[in-house]
């Protein structure tokens, strides 16, 4: 009984002095807690890099559990903007944001989840500079506490065109030439356009080619001071589209169909000469529709990039850490890695030159400009071309400072009712009103 009585004694004065109980082994573990990262994102790319870091880094002993949701339907961004409200030991530690949204997650209604890249105690400044990121990615990922996210890729676009054609009409297939027939300025693109239509060809597949061009080179985005704002050169993009229509310029398809992949691979009656995108764009999309697997195979190896008639960028996708994640220490070291690693054990070297899961994989441009000069960007599908001796430049040309949350949702009502004008369903003056109408109604922006 006097045991009894004094082993509970001690429990009193434990507590009473604000001692733990059982003080060994239990608080140590709920101390340390699992070291688990959760990871957010849209497709397995950014998965598939942090397990290449796991094993660069054998001492890293944290679990990634990895969440993908799709982006068709719009699905990810509701369940990510729940899982960062809701909090908890399940809140995203690091998520990812491609360009049609990234801003809500920078600078718009969900930054405030985001951390600073200086919160996580990453040298940013330094890293930068001896990176060489082209500033359009800085901007984006950039609001008023500093830089919340990067990319890995560069999405700078270029003009990829076809060396056959270019031979046929001007004598040659090289690309400093060939810039200069199309551009810079659309008066040449339709210079060029004439010139191909002469010789039976079409210069792009459908307007929607132009497009990405269009709205990344315009000074001004859709939003200005709150307001709906037509930037000059967006509403420009109601007569090229119109030019491009009436004098059949194109084949008349649209972007993601299966019209447009045709023209990839001369599978509809008239060849067009070129598509306007980034190298994702010849990487996941032409080399796979170009009815080919190697040089003198469909369209595969007839191709080529130059400088486009004006700069812009088309895609990417942000990384950004969670500022109420309790594991900053560890995803710092995994973000540096991807975005701001330029050495050659970064992940943006191994994107570049495709060797990310063992040699032979696909070459990309990647946000580091330092990266690509010290990588090897020839591609056979480019005709052995070095891809990176013009998408280096193009990501400097390229900005970021016309975009806005809402780009996605004013992209779609924009393009549908220009489509309506080219038509000839609608006035050029109606297109636009019903255009305003639609922004209005749906996202409550006032006109400037």
């Amino acid at each position: 009984m006097v045991r009894k009585i004094g082993f509970v004694v001690s429990l009193i004065l434990l507590v009473c002095i604000g001692l733990p109980l059982f003080a060994t082994g239990t608080t140590e573990t709920a101390a340390a807690g699992p070291k688990v990262i959760n990871l957010w994102s849209f497709t397995d790319e950014v998965p598939k890099m942090l397990d290449k870091y796991k094993e660069l880094h054998p001492e890293f002993d944290y679990e990634i559990k990895t969440t993908i949701i799709a982006t068709t339907d719009g699905a990810y961004q509701p369940a990510l903007d729940q899982a960062l409200i809701g909090g908890g030991a399940d809140a995203p530690d690091i998520y990812c944001a491609e360009s049609a949204f990234v801003l809500k997650y920078t600078q718009g209604d969900m930054a405030n989840y985001a951390a600073t890249y200086k919160e996580l105690g990453i040298d940013v400044d330094n890293l930068l500079k001896k990176a060489d990121i082209a500033q359009y990615t800085i901007d984006i990922g950039s609001n008023e506490r500093g830089l919340v996210g990067l990319g890995y890729q560069a999405t700078g676009g270029a003009f990829i065109y076809r060396r056959s054609i270019a031979k046929a009409v001007w004598g040659t297939d090289d690309p400093a030439v060939i810039k200069t027939k199309i551009g810079p300025g659309w008066d040449k693109f339709f210079e060029a356009a004439a010139a191909l239509k002469a010789k039976g060809y079409g210069i792009v597949s459908g307007d929607g080619d132009v497009w990405h061009a269009v709205e990344g080179s315009s000074e001004k985005g859709w939003v200005v001071d709150g307001k709906l704002f037509i930037d000059p050169a967006r509403e420009a993009f109601i007569d090229i589209s119109k030019k491009l229509m009436d004098n059949g310029y194109h084949n008349d398809t649209r972007d993601w169909t299966d019209a447009w992949f045709a023209d990839m691979k001369d599978a509809n009656p008239k060849k067009v000469f070129g598509f306007f995108g980034p190298a994702w764009l010849i990487n996941y999309v032409m080399a796979g529709n170009s009815g080919g697997t190697k040089p003198g195979e469909g369209t595969y190896g007839d191709w080529a990039v130059c400088e486009p008639p004006v700069g812009f960028f088309w895609g990417g996708t942000w990384v950004i850490a969670n500022k109420n994640s309790p594991v900053k220490d560890a995803i710092a070291k995994v973000i540096e890695w991807i975005t701001l690693d330029s050495s050659t054990t970064g992940l943006q070297y191994f994107w570049a030159n495709g060797t990310l899961a063992g040699p032979g994989g696909t070459k990309d441009t990647v946000a580091s400009g330092t990266v690509m000069k010290m990588s090897d960007g020839s591609l056979p599908f480019l005709g052995g071309q070095n891809m990176f001796d013009v998408f280096v430049p193009a990501g400097q040309f390229a900005t970021g400072r016309n975009k806005h949350q809402y780009d996605e949702t004013i992209n779609i009502y924009w393009r549908d009712q220009v489509r309506e004008y080219t038509g000839g369903n609608k006035s050029r003056a109606k297109t636009i009103e019903d255009f305003k109408q639609l922004v209005l109604d749906n996202l409550a922006l006032p006109i400037k």
